[in-house]
Protein backbone atom coordinates (compact mmCIF):
# COMPACT_ATOMS: atom_id res chain seq x y z
CA UNK A 1 0.00 0.00 0.00
CA UNK A 2 2.31 2.48 0.74
CA UNK A 3 4.61 1.69 -2.53
CA UNK A 4 1.65 2.42 -4.33
CA UNK A 5 0.72 6.06 -2.59
CA UNK A 6 4.69 6.90 -3.15
CA UNK A 7 4.11 6.22 -6.63
CA UNK A 8 0.93 8.14 -6.98
CA UNK A 9 2.30 10.54 -5.21
CA UNK A 10 5.39 11.27 -6.99
CA UNK A 11 3.90 12.50 -10.03
CA UNK A 12 2.35 15.70 -8.15
CA UNK A 13 6.41 16.77 -8.19
CA UNK A 14 6.06 16.78 -12.11
CA UNK A 15 2.93 18.69 -11.87
CA UNK A 16 4.06 21.21 -9.13
CA UNK A 17 6.54 22.70 -12.18
CA UNK A 18 2.92 23.09 -14.35
CA UNK A 19 1.87 25.22 -11.32
CA UNK A 20 -0.85 22.03 -10.58
CA UNK A 21 -0.93 22.55 -6.60
CA UNK A 22 -0.71 19.60 -4.22
CA UNK A 23 -4.32 20.50 -3.26
CA UNK A 24 -5.75 20.36 -6.85
CA UNK A 25 -3.43 17.15 -7.88
CA UNK A 26 -5.45 15.31 -4.93
CA UNK A 27 -8.82 16.52 -6.27
CA UNK A 28 -7.84 15.53 -9.80
CA UNK A 29 -6.88 12.50 -8.81
CA UNK A 30 -9.99 12.27 -7.11
CA UNK A 31 -12.31 12.88 -10.54
CA UNK A 32 -9.87 10.61 -12.20
CA UNK A 33 -10.13 7.24 -9.72
CA UNK A 34 -14.00 7.61 -9.65
CA UNK A 35 -14.33 7.30 -13.53
CA UNK A 36 -11.59 4.68 -13.27
CA UNK A 37 -14.16 2.32 -10.47
CA UNK A 38 -17.17 2.97 -12.13
CA UNK A 39 -15.76 1.35 -15.26
CA UNK A 40 -14.13 -1.30 -13.05
CA UNK A 41 -17.51 -1.74 -11.48
CA UNK A 42 -19.31 -2.19 -14.99
CA UNK A 43 -16.90 -4.54 -15.98
CA UNK A 44 -17.99 -6.70 -13.85
CA UNK A 45 -22.01 -6.38 -14.03
CA UNK A 46 -22.44 -3.55 -11.79
CA UNK A 47 -25.08 -0.40 -13.08
CA UNK A 48 -22.30 2.66 -14.39
CA UNK A 49 -23.80 5.97 -12.21
CA UNK A 50 -21.48 7.32 -15.38
CA UNK A 51 -23.32 8.23 -18.76
CA UNK A 52 -21.00 6.40 -21.38
CA UNK A 53 -19.83 9.69 -23.53
CA UNK A 54 -17.96 10.62 -20.19
CA UNK A 55 -16.77 7.46 -19.30
CA UNK A 56 -13.20 6.32 -17.97
CA UNK A 57 -12.57 4.34 -21.71
CA UNK A 58 -13.10 7.59 -23.72
CA UNK A 59 -10.87 9.49 -21.62
CA UNK A 60 -8.22 6.91 -21.95
CA UNK A 61 -8.48 6.77 -25.57
CA UNK A 62 -8.15 10.59 -26.30
CA UNK A 63 -4.47 12.57 -26.41
CA UNK A 64 -3.57 15.94 -26.96
CA UNK A 65 -6.25 19.03 -27.16
CA UNK A 66 -8.96 16.31 -27.70
CA UNK A 67 -8.28 15.01 -24.23
CA UNK A 68 -7.69 18.25 -22.24
CA UNK A 69 -11.20 19.34 -24.01
CA UNK A 70 -13.54 16.28 -23.30
CA UNK A 71 -11.64 15.61 -19.58
CA UNK A 72 -12.94 19.80 -19.29
CA UNK A 73 -16.36 18.89 -20.72
CA UNK A 74 -16.43 15.86 -17.96
CA UNK A 75 -15.80 17.38 -14.96
CA UNK A 76 -18.55 20.51 -16.20
CA UNK A 77 -21.22 17.67 -16.72
CA UNK A 78 -20.56 15.49 -13.96
CA UNK A 79 -20.67 18.79 -11.40
CA UNK A 80 -24.30 19.46 -12.30
CA UNK A 81 -25.46 15.75 -11.29
CA UNK A 82 -26.85 14.82 -8.42
CA UNK A 83 -25.90 12.61 -5.34
CA UNK A 84 -22.42 11.39 -5.02
CA UNK A 85 -21.33 12.33 -8.35
CA UNK A 86 -22.61 15.85 -7.69
CA UNK A 87 -21.11 16.23 -4.66
CA UNK A 88 -17.74 14.83 -6.09
CA UNK A 89 -16.88 16.61 -8.66
CA UNK A 90 -18.70 20.00 -7.28
CA UNK A 91 -17.07 23.00 -8.71
CA UNK A 92 -14.72 20.98 -10.71
CA UNK A 93 -12.42 22.07 -12.53
CA UNK A 94 -9.10 20.66 -15.15
CA UNK A 95 -5.88 22.08 -13.49
CA UNK A 96 -3.73 20.12 -15.90
CA UNK A 97 -3.76 22.18 -18.82
CA UNK A 98 -0.75 20.18 -20.53
CA UNK A 99 -1.91 17.13 -22.53
CA UNK A 100 0.75 14.99 -22.05
CA UNK A 101 0.93 15.40 -18.47
CA UNK A 102 -2.84 14.34 -18.04
CA UNK A 103 -2.59 11.52 -20.38
CA UNK A 104 0.49 10.30 -17.94
CA UNK A 105 -1.81 10.97 -14.71
CA UNK A 106 -4.49 8.34 -16.51
CA UNK A 107 -1.90 5.86 -17.56
CA UNK A 108 -1.04 5.92 -13.80
CA UNK A 109 -4.84 5.47 -12.40
CA UNK A 110 -4.92 2.93 -15.32
CA UNK A 111 -2.75 0.47 -14.23
CA UNK A 112 -4.07 -0.74 -10.92
CA UNK A 113 -7.42 -2.39 -10.14
CA UNK A 114 -8.75 -0.20 -7.62
CA UNK A 115 -12.13 -1.83 -6.86
CA UNK A 116 -9.88 -5.08 -6.57
CA UNK A 117 -7.86 -3.49 -3.51
CA UNK A 118 -11.16 -4.19 -1.39
CA UNK A 119 -10.87 -2.05 1.88
CA UNK A 120 -7.32 -0.75 0.83
CA UNK A 121 -8.88 1.56 -1.37
CA UNK A 122 -10.12 3.70 1.41
CA UNK A 123 -6.41 3.67 3.71
CA UNK A 124 -4.34 4.45 0.22
CA UNK A 125 -7.14 7.70 -0.38
CA UNK A 126 -6.12 8.18 3.39
CA UNK A 127 -2.48 8.10 2.61
CA UNK A 128 -3.26 10.44 0.05
CA UNK A 129 -4.51 13.04 2.17
CA UNK A 130 -2.09 13.15 5.20
CA UNK A 131 0.99 13.58 2.13
CA UNK A 132 -1.00 16.59 1.05
CA UNK A 133 -1.19 18.14 4.30
CA UNK A 134 1.91 17.47 5.32
CA UNK A 135 3.17 18.82 2.04
CA UNK A 136 0.70 22.06 1.94
CA UNK A 137 1.46 25.24 4.29
CA UNK A 138 -1.79 26.46 4.14
CA UNK A 139 -4.66 24.73 2.32
CA UNK A 140 -6.04 20.77 3.19
CA UNK A 141 -3.40 20.93 6.59
CA UNK A 142 -5.82 23.00 8.20
CA UNK A 143 -8.70 20.14 7.67
CA UNK A 144 -6.62 17.08 8.45
CA UNK A 145 -6.80 16.13 12.20
CA UNK A 146 -4.00 13.01 13.05
CA UNK A 147 -5.76 10.16 12.93
CA UNK A 148 -3.70 8.35 16.10
CA UNK A 149 -5.68 11.18 17.90
CA UNK A 150 -9.13 10.96 16.02
CA UNK A 151 -9.11 7.30 16.83
CA UNK A 152 -8.15 8.08 20.61
CA UNK A 153 -10.89 9.98 20.87
CA UNK A 154 -13.33 7.67 19.78
CA UNK A 155 -12.03 4.96 21.31
CA UNK A 156 -13.43 6.64 24.86
CA UNK A 157 -16.52 8.15 23.28
CA UNK A 158 -17.78 4.82 21.80
CA UNK A 159 -20.08 5.16 19.97
CA UNK A 160 -22.87 2.88 18.86
CA UNK A 161 -23.81 1.56 15.77
CA UNK A 162 -27.45 3.01 16.23
CA UNK A 163 -26.40 6.69 17.11
CA UNK A 164 -26.43 9.44 14.93
CA UNK A 165 -23.03 10.94 14.52
CA UNK A 166 -22.59 14.35 13.39
CA UNK A 167 -18.90 16.76 12.30
CA UNK A 168 -20.13 20.55 11.87
CA UNK A 169 -16.55 21.00 10.65
CA UNK A 170 -15.89 17.80 8.85
CA UNK A 171 -12.54 18.40 6.38
CA UNK A 172 -12.11 15.60 4.66
CA UNK A 173 -14.00 13.02 6.64
CA UNK A 174 -11.31 11.84 9.53
CA UNK A 175 -14.23 11.47 12.56
CA UNK A 176 -16.74 9.95 10.04
CA UNK A 177 -14.66 7.36 9.18
CA UNK A 178 -13.33 6.76 12.17
CA UNK A 179 -16.64 6.73 13.96
CA UNK A 180 -17.85 4.15 11.08
CA UNK A 181 -14.89 1.97 11.49
CA UNK A 182 -15.59 1.88 15.17
CA UNK A 183 -19.15 1.36 14.99
CA UNK A 184 -19.07 -1.58 11.90
CA UNK A 185 -18.52 -4.02 13.95
CA UNK A 186 -20.95 -3.92 16.95
CA UNK A 187 -24.18 -5.67 14.97
CA UNK A 188 -24.61 -8.50 11.72
CA UNK A 189 -27.97 -7.04 11.41
CA UNK A 190 -28.10 -5.78 7.39
CA UNK A 191 -30.81 -2.61 8.42
CA UNK A 192 -28.59 -1.70 10.73
CA UNK A 193 -25.39 -1.79 8.86
CA UNK A 194 -27.30 0.09 5.98
CA UNK A 195 -28.85 2.50 7.81
CA UNK A 196 -24.60 3.52 9.48
CA UNK A 197 -23.42 3.12 5.79
CA UNK A 198 -25.97 5.58 4.53
CA UNK A 199 -28.11 7.68 7.09
CA UNK A 200 -26.27 7.84 10.48
CA UNK A 201 -22.84 9.89 9.90
CA UNK A 202 -23.07 13.30 8.71
CA UNK A 203 -20.79 16.58 8.05
CA UNK A 204 -20.75 20.27 6.70
CA UNK A 205 -17.36 21.85 5.35
CA UNK A 206 -17.29 25.34 4.47
CA UNK A 207 -14.99 24.93 1.47
CA UNK A 208 -16.30 22.66 -1.99
CA UNK A 209 -13.22 21.60 -2.53
CA UNK A 210 -13.07 20.16 0.69
CA UNK A 211 -15.97 18.28 0.78
CA UNK A 212 -15.50 16.86 -2.55
CA UNK A 213 -12.28 14.78 -0.73
CA UNK A 214 -14.50 14.31 2.18
CA UNK A 215 -17.31 12.58 -0.46
CA UNK A 216 -14.08 10.57 -2.18
CA UNK A 217 -12.84 9.63 1.37
CA UNK A 218 -16.44 8.28 2.51
CA UNK A 219 -16.78 6.74 -1.19
CA UNK A 220 -13.72 5.34 -0.84
CA UNK A 221 -14.88 3.74 2.87
CA UNK A 222 -18.21 2.50 1.46
CA UNK A 223 -20.33 5.10 2.96
CA UNK A 224 -22.90 7.31 1.36
CA UNK A 225 -26.40 5.81 -0.45
CA UNK A 226 -29.19 7.92 -1.87
CA UNK A 227 -28.40 10.75 1.10
CA UNK A 228 -25.62 13.05 1.20
CA UNK A 229 -23.78 12.34 3.87
CA UNK A 230 -21.61 15.70 3.36
CA UNK A 231 -22.48 19.02 2.46
CA UNK A 232 -20.83 22.59 1.76
CA UNK A 233 -22.29 25.47 3.88
CA UNK A 234 -21.76 27.31 6.58
CA UNK A 235 -22.48 25.26 10.05
CA UNK A 236 -22.80 28.69 12.08
CA UNK A 237 -25.27 30.29 9.85
CA UNK A 238 -28.36 28.25 11.41
CA UNK A 239 -28.75 25.86 13.91
CA UNK A 240 -31.05 23.63 10.93
CA UNK A 241 -33.75 21.02 11.77
CA UNK A 242 -31.47 17.79 12.81
CA UNK A 243 -30.22 16.68 16.31
CA UNK A 244 -27.63 14.43 17.01
CA UNK A 245 -26.93 11.81 19.95
CA UNK A 246 -22.61 12.86 19.29
CA UNK A 247 -20.59 15.41 18.10
CA UNK A 248 -16.93 14.94 17.61
CA UNK A 249 -15.10 17.73 15.49
CA UNK A 250 -12.04 19.63 15.02
CA UNK A 251 -13.26 22.90 13.88
CA UNK A 252 -11.08 25.33 11.95
CA UNK A 253 -8.78 27.17 13.99
CA UNK A 254 -7.46 30.95 12.72
CA UNK A 255 -8.56 34.25 12.75
CA UNK A 256 -11.52 35.78 13.70
CA UNK A 257 -14.37 35.99 11.49
CA UNK A 258 -14.69 38.46 9.21
CA UNK A 259 -15.76 40.28 5.78
CA UNK A 260 -14.07 42.86 3.29
CA UNK A 261 -16.46 45.00 1.38
CA UNK A 262 -16.18 48.05 -0.78
CA UNK A 263 -17.27 50.87 1.55
CA UNK A 264 -18.45 54.57 0.36
CA UNK A 265 -15.49 56.43 -2.00
CA UNK A 266 -13.82 53.12 -2.50
CA UNK A 267 -12.48 52.49 0.66
CA UNK A 268 -12.23 49.18 2.38
CA UNK A 269 -14.25 48.16 4.96
CA UNK A 270 -14.22 45.00 7.69
CA UNK A 271 -17.42 43.66 9.06
CA UNK A 272 -16.98 41.35 11.65
CA UNK A 273 -18.65 37.82 10.69
CA UNK A 274 -20.81 37.53 13.79
CA UNK A 275 -23.59 35.29 13.71
CA UNK A 276 -26.96 36.87 15.58
CA UNK A 277 -28.41 33.33 16.63
CA UNK A 278 -31.47 33.15 19.56
CA UNK A 279 -29.56 30.24 20.58
CA UNK A 280 -26.43 31.69 20.90
CA UNK A 281 -25.85 33.38 24.45
CA UNK A 282 -22.99 35.45 22.98
CA UNK A 283 -23.36 37.09 19.75
CA UNK A 284 -19.01 37.13 18.81
CA UNK A 285 -16.82 36.90 16.17
CA UNK A 286 -14.57 34.30 16.91
CA UNK A 287 -15.24 31.22 15.20
CA UNK A 288 -13.97 28.44 17.75
CA UNK A 289 -16.43 29.76 20.22
CA UNK A 290 -19.14 30.39 17.73
CA UNK A 291 -18.43 26.38 16.85
CA UNK A 292 -18.92 25.62 20.65
CA UNK A 293 -21.94 27.31 20.97
CA UNK A 294 -23.29 25.87 17.92
CA UNK A 295 -22.39 22.12 18.99
CA UNK A 296 -24.18 22.78 22.15
CA UNK A 297 -26.86 23.31 20.37
CA UNK A 298 -27.32 20.39 17.98
CA UNK A 299 -26.56 17.86 20.43
CA UNK A 300 -30.14 15.82 21.59
CA UNK A 301 -30.69 15.49 25.50
CA UNK A 302 -28.06 13.34 26.59
CA UNK A 303 -25.83 13.71 23.88
CA UNK A 304 -22.62 13.19 24.43
CA UNK A 305 -19.77 15.57 22.28
CA UNK A 306 -15.94 15.88 21.93
CA UNK A 307 -14.58 18.63 20.22
CA UNK A 308 -11.06 20.14 20.05
CA UNK A 309 -10.69 24.14 20.19
CA UNK A 310 -7.46 25.86 20.80
CA UNK A 311 -6.01 27.70 24.06
CA UNK A 312 -8.01 30.96 24.09
CA UNK A 313 -11.74 29.00 24.13
CA UNK A 314 -10.47 28.23 27.63
CA UNK A 315 -9.33 31.35 29.06
CA UNK A 316 -10.88 34.26 26.59
CA UNK A 317 -13.19 37.34 28.75
CA UNK A 318 -16.30 38.42 27.58
CA UNK A 319 -18.20 36.13 25.47
CA UNK A 320 -15.99 33.15 26.08
CA UNK A 321 -16.25 33.38 29.83
CA UNK A 322 -20.15 33.45 29.29
CA UNK A 323 -20.36 30.60 27.52
CA UNK A 324 -17.59 28.50 29.54
CA UNK A 325 -20.44 29.52 32.57
CA UNK A 326 -22.77 27.82 30.47
CA UNK A 327 -21.02 25.06 29.49
CA UNK A 328 -20.39 24.07 33.13
CA UNK A 329 -24.15 25.04 34.19
CA UNK A 330 -25.78 23.36 31.69
CA UNK A 331 -23.68 20.84 30.51
CA UNK A 332 -21.38 18.18 32.47
CA UNK A 333 -17.71 19.40 31.54
CA UNK A 334 -16.26 16.28 32.71
CA UNK A 335 -12.76 16.15 30.64
CA UNK A 336 -10.25 18.34 28.89
CA UNK A 337 -7.40 16.58 27.35
CA UNK A 338 -4.61 19.60 26.86
CA UNK A 339 -2.79 18.17 23.66
CA UNK A 340 1.01 18.73 23.13
CA UNK A 341 2.07 20.99 20.60
CA UNK A 342 3.62 19.21 17.07
CA UNK A 343 1.16 17.58 16.09
CA UNK A 344 -0.98 19.65 13.53
CA UNK A 345 0.08 20.98 10.11
CA UNK A 346 -0.50 24.45 11.03
CA UNK A 347 2.68 25.02 13.42
CA UNK A 348 2.52 25.99 16.91
CA UNK A 349 -0.93 25.57 17.54
CA UNK A 350 -1.90 25.16 21.44
CA UNK A 351 -5.32 22.79 21.39
CA UNK A 352 -7.79 20.54 23.76
CA UNK A 353 -10.22 18.33 23.60
CA UNK A 354 -13.23 19.38 25.53
CA UNK A 355 -15.46 16.16 26.13
CA UNK A 356 -18.90 17.30 27.94
CA UNK A 357 -22.81 15.88 27.70
CA UNK A 358 -26.27 17.15 27.67
CA UNK A 359 -28.68 16.49 30.21
CA UNK A 360 -31.91 18.42 30.90
CA UNK A 361 -31.02 21.61 33.06
CA UNK A 362 -31.01 21.66 36.67
CA UNK A 363 -33.58 24.42 38.40
CA UNK A 364 -29.86 25.66 40.35
CA UNK A 365 -26.38 25.38 40.36
CA UNK A 366 -23.96 23.52 38.22
CA UNK A 367 -24.90 20.53 35.84
CA UNK A 368 -20.82 19.73 36.05
CA UNK A 369 -19.58 19.00 39.42
CA UNK A 370 -16.02 18.29 38.67
CA UNK A 371 -13.54 18.68 35.80
CA UNK A 372 -10.78 16.09 35.60
CA UNK A 373 -7.84 17.70 33.47
CA UNK A 374 -5.16 14.99 31.39
CA UNK A 375 -1.86 17.21 30.57
CA UNK A 376 -0.07 16.04 27.59
CA UNK A 377 1.47 18.87 26.40
CA UNK A 378 3.93 20.26 30.05
CA UNK A 379 7.18 18.57 28.97
CA UNK A 380 5.91 16.50 25.96
CA UNK A 381 7.88 17.25 22.66
CA UNK A 382 6.48 15.92 19.35
CA UNK A 383 7.12 17.05 16.24
CA UNK A 384 5.55 16.28 12.66
CA UNK A 385 8.48 14.25 11.11
CA UNK A 386 10.96 13.31 13.71
CA UNK A 387 8.49 12.69 16.81
CA UNK A 388 5.38 11.78 15.61
CA UNK A 389 2.35 11.42 17.98
CA UNK A 390 1.25 7.91 18.22
CA UNK A 391 -1.10 5.66 20.14
CA UNK A 392 1.89 5.18 23.13
CA UNK A 393 1.27 8.88 23.82
CA UNK A 394 -2.44 8.47 24.39
CA UNK A 395 -2.92 5.14 25.90
CA UNK A 396 -2.57 6.68 30.02
CA UNK A 397 -5.26 8.83 28.66
CA UNK A 398 -7.86 6.42 27.57
CA UNK A 399 -7.20 4.16 30.89
CA UNK A 400 -7.39 7.39 33.02
CA UNK A 401 -10.69 8.46 31.39
CA UNK A 402 -12.08 5.05 31.92
CA UNK A 403 -10.99 4.84 35.15
CA UNK A 404 -12.83 8.15 35.68
CA UNK A 405 -16.03 6.98 34.78
CA UNK A 406 -15.56 4.01 37.38
CA UNK A 407 -14.06 6.48 40.28
CA UNK A 408 -11.36 4.84 41.11
CA UNK A 409 -7.38 5.73 41.83
CA UNK A 410 -7.58 7.84 38.40
CA UNK A 411 -5.75 10.43 39.94
CA UNK A 412 -1.77 10.65 39.04
CA UNK A 413 0.55 13.25 37.68
CA UNK A 414 -0.70 14.07 34.79
CA UNK A 415 -4.54 13.49 35.14
CA UNK A 416 -6.08 16.33 38.15
CA UNK A 417 -9.67 16.12 39.09
CA UNK A 418 -10.74 19.78 39.86
CA UNK A 419 -14.09 20.73 41.97
CA UNK A 420 -16.90 23.33 40.55
CA UNK A 421 -16.51 25.71 43.44
CA UNK A 422 -12.93 26.01 42.64
CA UNK A 423 -12.90 26.50 38.82
CA UNK A 424 -15.75 28.98 39.42
CA UNK A 425 -13.37 31.11 41.49
CA UNK A 426 -10.92 31.01 38.77
CA UNK A 427 -10.19 34.77 37.01
CA UNK A 428 -12.78 35.12 34.37
CA UNK A 429 -13.74 30.88 34.67
CA UNK A 430 -10.13 30.13 33.42
CA UNK A 431 -10.41 26.61 32.26
CA UNK A 432 -6.62 26.62 31.13
CA UNK A 433 -5.56 24.68 34.05
CA UNK A 434 -1.85 23.89 35.02
CA UNK A 435 -0.01 22.57 38.05
CA UNK A 436 3.03 20.24 36.36
CA UNK A 437 6.36 22.22 36.39
CA UNK A 438 7.76 22.75 32.52
CA UNK A 439 11.75 21.58 32.97
CA UNK A 440 12.45 23.93 29.71
CA UNK A 441 11.61 26.59 32.10
CA UNK A 442 14.27 25.01 35.14
CA UNK A 443 17.17 26.83 32.98
CA UNK A 444 15.72 30.06 34.06
CA UNK A 445 17.09 30.23 37.70
CA UNK A 446 20.77 30.33 36.00
CA UNK A 447 20.05 33.22 33.84
CA UNK A 448 22.11 36.02 34.51
CA UNK A 449 20.77 39.22 36.40
CA UNK A 450 18.26 41.90 34.78
CA UNK A 451 21.48 44.51 35.31
CA UNK A 452 24.04 42.00 33.42
CA UNK A 453 21.59 41.23 30.74
CA UNK A 454 21.45 45.24 30.38
CA UNK A 455 24.66 45.77 29.99
CA UNK A 456 25.39 43.32 27.54
CA UNK A 457 22.61 44.97 25.36
CA UNK A 458 23.78 47.77 25.73
CA UNK A 459 27.28 46.75 24.57
CA UNK A 460 25.93 44.70 21.80
CA UNK A 461 23.93 47.95 20.50
CA UNK A 462 27.00 50.21 20.90
CA UNK A 463 28.98 47.55 18.64
CA UNK A 464 26.36 47.36 16.10
CA UNK A 465 25.99 51.76 15.20
CA UNK A 466 30.22 51.60 15.41
CA UNK A 467 29.74 49.00 12.81
CA UNK A 468 26.75 51.23 10.73
CA UNK A 469 28.71 54.37 11.14
CA UNK A 470 31.70 52.98 9.28
CA UNK A 471 29.64 51.52 6.29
Amino acid sequence: MHNLVNKVWNYASILRDSGVSYTDYVAQLSYLLFLKMDSEAREIGLDSKIDEKYSWEVLRSLSGEELESSYSKTLNELSKQSGIIGQIYQKAANKITEPAKLSRLIALIDGENWLGLGDVKGAIYEGLLQRNATETKAGAGQYFTPRVLIKSIISVMKPRFDMSICDPACGTGGFLIGAYEYMKTQTQDKKALKRLREENLSGVDITPLVVSLCAMNLYLHGLGGEKELVKTGDSLVSLGAERYDMVLTNPPFGKKSSTKIMGEGGNIVVEKGEYAREDFISTTSNKQINFLQHIMSILKMNGKAAVVVPDNVLFEGNAGERVRKRLLSEFDLHTILRLPTGIFYAQGVKANVLFFDKYPPLESGYRTKEVWVYDLRTNVNLSLVTNTLNEGHLSDFEKCYEMRKSGEGAENERFRKFGIDEILKRDKTNLDILWLKDESLEDAENLPTPEILLSEIKANLKSALKVLEEI
